[in-house]
């Protein structure tokens, strides 16, 4: 049974499952959401509890070991398997279906895990806990979910935020939710149940937002060019070198000309999404940025990068972080936008 994470606790309530995996690359939902079952398991007897931690790869014989043996000071056991990398390779893709085929009585198995990519869950392995397992996958929050999330972090807390407060801590803490829990813990011990407005976040909050290449990509895609330059600051203050953003930027703009070039050949849409690896949650993004930009101004994408490596290189005078502000720019043309100061 695969479960979003906002029904996991309704689930625990209900009845525990034999085997739960928890995946995802967002620290602070994974950590609470395993530490929600953990304490289900307590509370309904599992009272013994052994962590096998994967490192190397030669733990998994202690995986079947724990689940072949009965514990000497309780009935019930819970396993906490800890498999950061997400992947278990083929031991212990081996060991994690032979224990699915045969789930110990009076045992519940927890797996936290990293990030599982497509590949992953085409496996054996996953298939055979998918049969028996629940599966909560825990993904970084944005927009109204972030917001959301916020909302119900401080309403448990008896905290009242009003919607400007909300928004404004929201962009503080974009990204990351360790963050995010910190500061909503230090607005409640310096205001309690007051009401809180936007003035107290922005003179209590730090700004602490947490930014990748991936979201900058996001960004100029779609044209937002105050997000893209509020991301490439943050990139720039959290010491990510130049050369990994000019890599992304790009790597984006490349494709964006590959695909204009076969569209105009005539190749079908969907095919070249595929074919350049577009998902269906970036198709938007791309499809309206190749309305946007036309070929010449790719191109001029393309040439200013190739400046910005040279800046890099020290072939050319000129500040490499001012190279990738000005392709921001590029990247946003024809969304009307303003002049922006960086």
């Amino acid at each position: 049974m695969r479960l979003k994470l906002d029904q996991l606790t309704a689930a625990l309530q209900k009845e525990l499952a034999p085997v739960y995996l928890v995946s995802g690359d967002e620290p602070l939902q994974l950590g609470e959401a395993a530490d929600d079952i953990r304490r289900a398991a307590r509370t309904a007897g599992y009272l013994t509890r052994e962590v096998i931690a994967i490192d190397t790869g030669n733990e998994w014989p202690q995986l079947t070991l724990e689940a072949e043996s009965l514990s000497i000071f309780s009935d019930k056991k819970l396993i906490d398997l800890r498999l950061p990398s997400g992947k278990p390779g083929l031991e212990g893709g081996k060991a994690l279906s032979a224990y699915c085929q045969r789930p110990p009585e009076d045992t519940v198995l927890l797996i936290t895990a990293g990030k599982l990519d497509s590949a992953a869950q085409k496996s054996q392995w996953f298939q055979a806990l998918d049969k028996i397992a629940t599966i909560v996958q825990v993904w970084p929050l944005q927009g109204p979910e972030l917001l959301h999330w916020l909302q119900r972090r401080a309403e448990r807390k008896g905290m009242h935020l009003d919607a400007e407060a909300l928004k404004s801590l929201a962009v503080r803490v974009e990204g990351n939710l360790l963050a995010a829990a910190q500061e909503l813990e230090k607005l409640y011990i310096l205001h309690g149940a007051n009401r809180i407005n936007k003035a107290m976040v922005e003179g209590d909050v730090a700004d602490s937002a947490r930014f990748d290449v991936f979201k900058l990509m996001d960004a100029l895609l779609s044209g937002k060019v105050n997000r893209s330059v509020k991301i490439l600051a943050g990139l720039k203050s959290e010491g990510v070198a130049a050369p990994v953003v000019l890599w992304a930027i790009s790597r984006e703009a490349r494709t964006l000309v590959s695909i204009k070039t076969e569209l105009k050949r005539g190749s079908n849409p969907d095919v070249l999404y595929k074919k350049y690896q577009i998902w269906d949650k970036r198709k938007q993004l791309v499809h309206e940025a190749l309305q946007r930009l036309k070929s010449k101004e790719l191109q001029g994408i393309l040439q200013a990068s190739a400046n910005v490596d040279c800046q890099i290189k020290g072939q050319i005078n000129g500040d490499e972080w001012e190279g990738l502000f000005r392709i921001c720019l590029l990247f946003s043309k024809g969304s009307g936008i303003r002049a922006v100061e960086y």
